[in-house]
Order: C-alpha cells, then sequence, then structure tokens
C-alpha cells in the first residue's frame, strides 16, 4: 500500500478538520475510534488542556477515542465537547454502563490576536471536525487548528508571520510507523538548514533572530500575548501510557531542532502520543519510535511553514 506520509498511514486513525478563515481560527480532530493508547507531555509554561491529568501513567484510563487541537485559547477547549456528544451519539467511549463517556484530551493555542478574538471554536465547530473525518485526505497549511496559527511574535503581530497545521509520517521496511501531526504557532521563529523560513520581521519585511532579540532586550524584555505549538503524534507500535509519555517527551526534540526558542514563559508546548497496538517490538520500543517521532515532529513542523499561504 502507497505511504501517505502523513499522520493517516496509522491504520485506525481519521483527521477531521474544521475552520472560520474569517475569524482565523479552527479545531482538528485525530479519531480513534476503536480506542487507542495515549500519554502527553507538556513543555510549554502556558498551555491550555483538557483531560491530560488522566493521561498519567499512574492513574487508570488507558485509552481515549479522540484528541482535539484547537485554537481559541481556553474558550476553544469546549470544541472537545462537541467531539463528545458525536462520539457518544455513535455509542463509543468508555463503558458506564448508563451510557459510554468518550475520553477526548484536548490542548488549545492562542490565535485571540490574529483575527476575530471573539468568534473561538465551540461545540458545533468540534461535531463538525467529526462530521469532516477523513482517513484518506489530510489538509495541511490554514486549516483547522492551523488556521489562524502565526510564529515570530517577538515585535507583536504586525511583525510575525502566518503558519499553518502540518504532518509526516516515517515508515520503515517492517513496518513501523511514526506519524506527526503539529499546528505551529510559536512564539520563536521556524528554522530549516539554519536559516530562519518564518518568524519575526523587521520593519522592512526581512527576518530577524527572536533568540537575539530577546537577549539584546534582557534588560527591558517586554511583550504580551500567548502562543504554543501542539499536536499529536501517532504510531502502530504497542506502547504501554507510560512509554507513550516518553515519546511525547522525546517528539519535542522535534520542535527544539527547527523553533527557537521554543518551550517558553508564552508557550503552551504540548504533544500527544497514541498507540494502535498493532506490531509489538520485543526490544527498545520506546527508544525507535521516540527517535523517529522527533524526525516525523520536525519535518511536520516545517510542513505547516511551507504549507501556509
Amino acid at each position: 500500500m502507497e505511504l501517505k506520509r502523513n499522520i493517516l498511514d496509522i491504520k485506525g486513525l481519521k483527521v477531521g478538520q474544521a475552520e472560520n478563515p474569517d475569524a482565523k481560527t479552527g479545531v482538528t480532530v485525530v479519531l480513534a475510534e476503536g480506542g487507542a493508547v495515549c500519554g502527553v507531555d507538556v513543555r510549554g509554561a502556558a498551555p491550555g488542556t483538557r483531560e491530560t491529568d488522566l493521561l498519567d501513567p499512574v492513574n487508570a484510563m488507558e485509552k481515549v477515542q479522540a484528541v482535539v487541537l484547537s485554537g481559541g485559547s481556553a474558550f476553544g477547549l469546549e470544541a472537545a465537547s462537541g467531539v463528545m456528544d458525536w462520539l457518544e451519539e455513535k455509542d463509543i467511549g468508555f463503558d458506564v454502563g448508563v451510557t459510554k463517556v468518550p475520553i477526548v484530551p484536548a490542548a488549545v493555542l492562542f490565535d485571540l490576536g490574529y483575527g476575530d478574538p471573539f468568534t473561538r471554536p465551540n461545540k458545533a465547530m468540534g461535531r463538525l471536525a467529526c462530521e469532516n473525518a477523513s482517513d484518506s485526505i489530510l489538509l495541511e497549511g490554514d486549516h483547522g487548528a492551523g488556521c489562524g496559527a502565526t510564529v515570530g511574535k517577538l515585535r507583536g503581530m504586525e511583525h510575525c508571520t502566518n503558519s499553518g497545521i502540518g504532518s509526516w509520517c516515517e515508515a520503515t521496511e517492517n513496518g513501523i510507523r511514526v506519524a506527526a501531526l503539529i499546528a505551529v504557532n510559536a512564539f520563536g521563529d521556524v528554522y530549516e538548514n539554519g536559516k530562519i523560513i518564518a518568524g519575526t520581521k523587521d520593519d522592512h519585511g526581512n527576518f530577524t533572530s527572536t533568540e537575539n532579540g530577546i537577549i539584546q532586550m534582557a534588560e527591558s524584555l517586554s511583550f504580551s500575548g500567548k502562543n504554543t505549538t501542539i499536536g499529536v503524534i501517532a504510531t502502530n507500535v504497542k506502547l504501554t501510557k507510560a512509554q507513550a509519555k516518553k515519546v511525547a517527551g522525546m517528539a519535542h526534540d522535534g520542535l527544539a531542532r527547527c523553533i527557537r526558542p521554543i518551550h517558553t514563559t508564552l508557550d503552551g508546548d504540548t504533544l500527544f502520543c497514541l498507540s494502535t497496538e498493532e506490531i509489538e517490538l520485543p526490544t527498545a520500543p520506546v527508544d525507535v519510535v521516540g527517535t523517529l517521532a522527533a524526525k516525523a515532529t520536525e519535518i511536520a513542523v516545517l510542513r505547516a511553514i511551507k504549507s501556509a499561504e
């Protein structure tokens, strides 16, 4: 079977997206209707999340039915409720006797300063994303949670660069699949081969290093707003919840390779890791999957930038 080279190469997953292009915001949902083991690693200091405590390896719930990535800052967490409603109507979720409760972790990014700050992803948009879900087509760039994404905000929104959502899948000859789906909304700049390809611009429209700017402004650093790069790592390799958490942490290395600075106090960088448990590796599943996850994450970030209008 020919690879799509995105997260849809992981059998059993679908991705649905919905957005409001005029308001510059949207939502992306990764559906795992058959359930998937899930871990999470939050590295940014300003996260907006839902159900991440449940994903702690010491807690009971092993599998989730969806993960939501949304714009709208904390308001956008409402979109996950629409995803829950859609799944419950399809009798998908954790069986509690009287109904099935869908387990839907979520993370949000801050896009309120780019479009209409009072139009945010809500239950209706979350439901629409589910209805749009596909296992064959994935749009990158200014879609879903990437609709209002931007990078390079040291000098304010008037000097930033448009961004988006991107995906990539690493595959081996023996059938291992590790993919990333990343909505790139970083405070810092995005680099490829040591050069800035998206980020903070000077008054002439040329890229200027956010890292250097922070250092130069060290005694009088002042900026406002929130950012956050969020995403989903997915693999067909069997992982425990603790192993999935570790892989999510290793995937952050992919962000660090191409976004500088990353994990600031103005970012809520959060990565989830889903395992569909299709194949089992006899040794070192975390090291293999984590190494591939970092590669897939880096490429997904670059695709998000290059696919954005």
